[in-house]
C-alpha cells in the first residue's frame, strides 16, 4: 500500500485553500461621502395649495435657487446622486438648481418631506401629535442610515434638496448630540449645509446654513431675517 507523504497532504490542502480564497469576492474598500443639503427657497403660504405638496416658490425663492445652482455648479466634484423632497417648494428649488447641473436628474425621496421630529421645546411638543413626531423621526433616521455612511469603492457626492427641519435633525445625528436639540439651529432659504462621512464612518460637519452665495437683501428664512419681496416698491416723489 502506497502512502502519501505528510508534506504532500499539507501542500495539497494549502493549494486548495488558496484556490478558494482566490475565488472569494474581495470586499470593496470604504471611501468618503460628501453630502450637500440645500434648503428650499422662499415661499408664500397658499391656502389653495395641495395639502400634501404645499405651495411652490415665490419669485424671491426662484432667485435664491438660481444663485444656489450657480454655487453648486462651481463645486469641483460632480454629484453622483441627487435627491429631492416630494413637496412642491423643494421640487421647484431642485428644478431651478437642475438647470445648472445639465445631464443630471433628481430622484424624489419621500422620507425627505418636511415634518417635525421630537424637540426639547415644550411649546412645539404641545402642538404636535406624538405619533406624527415619531413617524417623522423614523423617516429621518432612515435617510441618515441609508445615505450618511461610507461609500463602497470610490468617493461619492450626493445632493439632497429638502427642508429646514430635516436638515437640522440630520446635523444633530452627524454631530452625535441629543437630536431633540435640532431647533437650536436656524438655516435660511436656499442655504447649503455640508457634511462629510469619512471612510472609517466618522462625521465631519463642514458648514451649516451657508448663504454666502446670496446677497444680503435676498436672505430669508433664518432667525433674524426680515420678510422680503421682489415686487417693485412704491416710488417716493418729492413735491
Amino acid at each position: 500500500m502506497n502512502r502519501i507523504p505528510p508534506i504532500a497532504l499539507i501542500l495539497a490542502a494549502a493549494t486548495a485553500t488558496c484556490a478558494v480564497a482566490a475565488e472569494a469576492p474581495q470586499a470593496a474598500p470604504k471611501a468618503a461621502v460628501d453630502i450637500v443639503l440645500v434648503r428650499h427657497g422662499h415661499y408664500v403660504a397658499d391656502p389653495g395649495a395641495d395639502e400634501s405638496l404645499g405651495p411652490g416658490l415665490s419669485p424671491i425663492g426662484v432667485a435664491q435657487a438660481r444663485l444656489a445652482g450657480a454655487r453648486l455648479r462651481a463645486l469641483p466634484n460632480r454629484f453622483d446622486a441627487l435627491y429631492v423632497s416630494p413637496m412642491q417648494r423643494a421640487r421647484d428649488t431642485a428644478a431651478t438648481i437642475g438647470a445648472d447641473l445639465p445631464g443630471q436628474s433628481f430622484k424624489v425621496l419621500p422620507d425627505l418631506a418636511e415634518c417635525t421630529p421630537p424637540t426639547r421645546r415644550t411649546e412645539i411638543m404641545a402642538k404636535e401629535k406624538p405619533e406624527s413626531m415619531a413617524a417623522c423621526k423614523a423617516a429621518l433616521d432612515r435617510v441618515f442610515d441609508a445615505h450618511f455612511r461610507p461609500a463602497d469603492g470610490a468617493p461619492r457626492s450626493e445632493l439632497l434638496v429638502c427642508h429646514g427641519n430635516v436638515i437640522r435633525y440630520l446635523v444633530t445625528r452627524a454631530l452625535g448630540v441629543d437630536t431633540t436639540a435640532w431647533l437650536e439651529m436656524s438655516v435660511g432659504h436656499a442655504s447649503l449645509t455640508r457634511i462629510r462621512v469619512e471612510p472609517d464612518g466618522r462625521y465631519k460637519v463642514i458648514s451649516i446654513g451657508d448663504v454666502g452665495h446670496l446677497a444680503p437683501n435676498l436672505m430669508t428664512g433664518a432667525t433674524g431675517n426680515p420678510e422680503r419681496s421682489l415686487a417693485v416698491p412704491e416710488l417716493s416723489i418729492a413735491e
